[in-house]
């Protein structure tokens, strides 16, 4: 869930910088940041999932 919840933040603070890039590039920029932040905690739940994954079939 909250992979799937994390790239939908993500695409929609890489819509409005788009929407943003014509107002303010700064806004823009910090949008743009703040979704690779997203897309960079999705990576690290993707990472948990996949450890918790392994160390079921472990037992």
């Amino acid at each position: 869930y909250w992979i799937k919840h994390n790239r939908e933040h993500e695409k929609e603070f890489r819509d409005w910088a788009q929407k943003a890039a014509s107002l303010s590039t700064e806004i823009a920029q910090q949008l743009q940041e703040a979704a690779a932040s997203m897309a960079a905690a999705s990576n690290d739940l993707t990472k948990a999932r996949q450890a918790l994954t392994k160390s079921k079939e472990k037992d």
